[in-house]
């Protein structure tokens, strides 16, 4: 009887479970979907364990995200059960228990997340197939072998988030009924939530109070841009000043809702031709009197607009210069660094010790470049295996070149040479963002003799250069702030002075296409002077690091190259012939395995702010939605008097569109504003790294969620105009 009851009741009552219905099964088939993440990559990559982390990455934000759901589903009840409680007295008046009840309420909420669940996991089956190609699109690699697949796993942690959802609003349903009186429940119908409409001249001034709160936390961040941009030892305090400007602009847009529609009122009531048009005077009164309920989730729904706009299109950009990046930092198909030690270590008592404690042999300046080729014949590949043997990289590689970069801080000198900040005092710009935090002051740039450039430009089929006596270039692989300072400085011909000598550039711009000495995902040169060989010696510069750069013979298969470089294999210590040690091995990359790990990072950055996105949007636009049909529920007695004092149908559910669309726009008008001025800031910093444009991707990603939004906006629009409907045919057929 019970079950026949609550089947009745979910058909009778379905357009008041359509949004909770709706919200509940793009939320499983967003979570089976993204869930299927390890599948998906399992067929379109080959990497190792990869799959593995994105599986378990997705997972952990599941639960998350399902936290935040079951809260949205929580006040979805909230709606459903306001219109419901005068139902649901009648059952006790009639001779149900509060258990029986309860029951009841327990059966509806089952069969509606059981046609959630159904309804959602073959969307999300058929979603995460075509996402597949969508994954092969992100990480940039070919299916091989596509074919239907359907995750016990991903099924797994949906029905246990689903589960979550379904008991936390379960328990939130009971706890309603068990509480409330029976006299409560039959006179819930003729209970209106208490409101009051503000004077319209302290909400203008609570609205300007708002928006200059906004203003300035806008003109704090710009000017203080993100505590990862400042100084190790100014930390803490960019730290607590972010927090500070995060608090500003929390109070400012809570002020600012707070304030807007008593603002708006005045200001309407002022050009009293359109406030007296029509039904303008009510639909401002009644935008007013919500002020009380709505003003503090209009600020917290913009500030989530905010995050879900601001991961979007910042992960959407990292990955996009990342992409960038990765095209001019791979200068062959094998690069190897040898990292030398430098006075400051060889020289401090308490480093060697702590360096012989742990097994190195002792330490010395090196006196000469170390010959990377020969050095890696020292590596075993396979150790301790039978058919272990040693590394012999000469037998797999044939164009090569080694150059060699020397530390710009002399034999016994405290300061380098010449840093990136003088550089940026000479020519009148800021130091960029992102390098506050670095020890661009205390390092200086690298500097690379004119013979080995040479040789390099040789290696990369480019034309020589010819510094003469005095001349010097600049190279870096970096974005384009570091790059605008380098360029600035040779084109306006600034002097260095070095080593007696003043040097004047040769060229007018960085060539950051001869820039990259290894292979990398992002730029690793972050600046490097090249001199003519005779400085270099007249300095006394210590060595910093070696480059080896290498193309495979011509004729080898994979497995031959890249396969070999990849084997297991154990590096040893780079001695010298007396068994000091002047340096340790640094980073190896192949071609290869740059662009894997770009295009891994960039499928894992984009999945991730995809999802994130999507959650937070469609949590935003339900919470709207479930809000603003509880206000025309409340305000169903208004339109009915409207419509008895001969106001047409047409009118009403204009002026409910009009009260809808500022609940809806103005949220996602000030969530862009303020990603906007945040993205300004986080875009500086990524343009340390690489050229930015924010593409199609981004677009047609915004484009969607913006889609979702306004399709959550249009059903509120239509049920909306449903409740109307009821109401006004209520009072004609009484």
């Amino acid at each position: 009887m019970l079950c026949k009851l609550a089947w009745g009741n979910v058909r009778r009552a379905g357009k008041d479970y359509l949004v909770y219905l709706l919200t509940l099964t793009l939320a499983v088939t967003v979570f089976y979907a993204f869930n299927t993440i390890s599948v998906q990559a399992s067929i379109v990559l080959q990497e190792e364990g990869l799959p593995e982390l994105l599986g378990s990455i997705m997972s952990g934000l599941t639960m998350f995200l399902a936290l935040v759901m079951g809260f949205l589903m929580v006040y979805a009840n909230g709606f459903i059960m306001k219109r419901r409680k005068k139902e649901f007295g009648l059952y006790q008046v009639l001779g149900m228990s509060r258990g029986q009840v309860s029951r009841v309420m327990a059966l509806e909420t089952a069969i509606v997340s059981g046609a959630a669940l159904v309804l959602g996991i073959v969307l999300g089956v058929g979603f995460s197939q075509l996402m597949t190609f969508f994954t092969a699109s992100l990480f940039k690699t070919q299916i091989a072998d596509f074919h239907f697949f359907f995750s016990m796993k991903a099924f797994g942690i949906t029905v246990g988030c689903l589960l979550a959802i379904f008991m936390v609003t379960l328990l939130f349903n009971l706890g309603v009924v068990r509480r409330a009186k029976v006299i409560d429940l039959m006179s819930a119908g003729r209970k209106n939530e208490a409101v009051k409409t503000r004077n319209p001249i302290l909400s203008a001034v609570i609205f300007i109070m708002g928006a200059g709160l906004i203003g300035w936390a806008y003109y704090r961040l710009l000017r203080d841009g993100l505590p990862v941009d400042a100084a190790p030892s100014e930390y803490d305090e960019a730290l607590q000043q972010f927090m500070v400007t995060t608090g500003i602009v929390i109070a400012g847009t809570i002020l600012f809702f707070f304030g807007f529609s008593g603002f708006l009122l005045k200001v309407l009531q002022s050009a009293r031709g359109m406030y007296w048009r029509g039904l303008n005077m009510f639909t401002m009164r009644q935008l007013a009197a919500k002020v009380n309920t709505v003003s503090f989730s209009m600020a917290v729904i913009a500030m989530i607009l905010f995050l879900a706009i601001t991961s979007v299109t910042g992960g959407m950009s990292i990955a996009n210069v990342m992409n960038t990046s990765v095209e001019r930092n791979t200068p062959a198909d094998y690069t190897r660094i040898l990292m030398y030690y430098g006075p400051d270590v060889v020289n401090d008592p308490e480093q060697v010790a702590a360096y012989e404690a742990e097994g190195y042999p002792p330490m010395k300046l090196a006196e000469k470049p170390v010959d990377i080729l020969q050095a890696s014949e020292n590596n075993v590949v396979d150790p301790e295996k039978a058919d272990e043997e040693r590394f012999d990289l000469a037998r797999i590689i044939g164009e090569h070149v080694q150059v060699d970069v020397y530390d710009s801080h002399p034999a016994g000198a405290g300061d380098p040479v010449v840093t990136l900040n003088q550089i940026a005092d000479a020519v009148d710009m800021p130091l960029p963002a992102g390098t506050a935090s670095s020890n661009v002051t205390l390092l200086g740039l690298q500097v690379m003799g004119e013979s080995d450039y040479n040789r390099y430009l040789d290696f990369r089929g480019k034309p020589r250069v010819d510094l003469g006596k005095d001349g010097y270039l600049l190279t870096s692989d970096m974005g384009e702030t570091v790059n605008a300072i380098y360029d600035a400085a040779l084109a306006q011909g600034v002097p260095i002075k070095l080593a007696g000598r003043t040097l004047a550039p040769v060229a007018d711009r960085v060539d950051d296409t001869a820039s990259s000495f290894a292979n990398a995902s992002m730029g690793s040169n972050s600046g490097t002077i090249i001199v003519p060989d005779a400085v270099i010696d007249d300095l006394d510069l210590p060595l910093y690091s070696s480059y080896l750069l290498a193309n495979y013979k011509l004729g080898l298969s994979y497995d031959e190259t890249e396969g070999y470089v990849r084997r297991d294999r154990s590096w040893g210590n780079v001695l010298n012939a007396d068994g000091t040690q002047s340096g340790l091995w640094g980073m190896e990359m192949t071609r290869s395995q740059s662009y894997e790990s770009t295009n891994s990072m960039n499928g894992l950055i984009s999945y991730l702010a995809i999802y994130i996105g999507f959650v937070l949007v469609v949590a935003c636009a339900a919470i709207l939605t479930i809000q603003q049909l509880s206000g025309v529920a409340d305000s169903s007695k208004n339109y009915r008097i409207l419509s008895e004092l001969g106001t047409s149908k047409r009118e009403i559910t204009r002026s409910v569109l009009a009260q809808q669309a500022v609940f809806f726009i103005f949220p996602l008008v000030m969530g862009i504003a303020h990603s906007m001025v945040a993205l300004q800031v986080v875009i500086e910093i990524i343009k340390l790294f690489g050229g930015l444009s924010i593409g199609f991707t981004v677009g047609f990603t915004c484009a969607i969620f913006l889609l979702c939004y306004g399709g959550y906006f249009l059903v509120t629009y239509l049920m909306s105009r449903g409740i109307v409907t009821d109401a006004i045919r209520t009072r004609q057929t009484a």
